[in-house]
């Protein structure tokens, strides 16, 4: 099978992903000795963009896990927008520390039905976006050199391709529901509706939290009014230099000490091909 680029693409609305997937695509260009392209799938003008590929390209394809499986609001940019037309794709998910459920076998399935051939697929721990409290730091130099050797024997099955490789076989139900969040009593919680505050003593107007979300939802001309639709991605907390940002939600905080409380010992990362 004779390949001509690799390239990356993901949604990564605190840079996690977009670390993985890089890590992974770069190693992967290095082993097959091919150029590589990166692609942002992020903002929301990046989403609106049609994506071809063919079948001399190879293509890292990665999202976070929302719930335990693609972020809904963002699930039909990715079943519209990319077009495999035969290329083969590595599905990369990550997880804040607490399991990723259904992600990657939602991820390959929609990557099979855009055309691509799924040859590896893998899920990666890394900070949770909630909260510093699970898996802090990571992916750390040891994921990175997990997620390296990935890559060389995603490299190494590829050159050893003579045929249309099967799909790649991962666990988990592309159909499941979203995981039903919890709070602290145990009992379902529901933040739907909840959307991020502003401390007006600590913002300058820098306009860094419009910038950066994911959902265009931040009112460009104020930015503590947030009139779109939030997904609590958290890339407005995380990335205001001022620390002005943050979710007061009752429901929603009482889920997020429930999973401080409950998933704090380190998960693996895991790798299929």
């Amino acid at each position: 099978m004779k390949l001509e680029k690799v390239w990356t693409l993901c949604y990564s609305a605190t840079g996690n992903t977009e670390r993985t997937v890089d890590t992974i695509g770069g190693e992967l260009a290095a082993k097959l000795g091919l150029p590589l392209e990166r692609i942002g799938f992020t903002k929301p003008l990046e989403r609106e963009k049609e994506y071809t590929f063919t079948d001399r390209d190879i293509v890292v394809v990665g999202t976070p896990t929302y719930a335990g499986k693609m972020p809904n609001k963002l699930l039909p940019d990715f079943q519209t927008r990319l077009h495999g037309n035969g290329a083969l794709a590595v599905a990369a998910v990550t997880f804040g520390n607490r399991n990723y459920d259904n992600s990657l076998a939602e991820l390959c399935a929609v990557l099979e039905a855009d055309g691509f051939r799924t040859v590896a697929a893998g899920a990666f721990v890394g900070r949770h976006a909630f909260t510093d409290e699970l898996a802090y730091g990571r992916p750390g130099w040891s994921d990175q050199f997990e997620m390296k050797e990935f890559a060389k024997r995603v490299a190494d099955k590829v050159n050893n391709l003579t045929d249309i490789p099967a799909p790649a076989r991962v666990p988990g139900d592309p159909a499941a529901p979203y995981y039903v969040p919890k709070g602290t009593d145990g009992q379902p919680t529901k933040f739907l509706k909840a959307k991020p505050k502003t401390k007006a003593a600590r913002c300058n107007g820098c306009g860094a939290c419009v910038r950066f979300c994911p959902m265009g939802a931040i009112d460009p001309q104020d930015p503590a009014h947030v009139p779109g639709t939030c997904i609590k991605c958290q890339a407005c907390v995380r990335k205001c230099t001022k620390q002005a940002k943050y979710f007061d939600d009752e429901a929603f905080l009482s889920h997020v000490k429930m999973l401080e409380q409950t998933f704090a010992a380190p998960k693996e990362n895991e790798v299929f091909l």
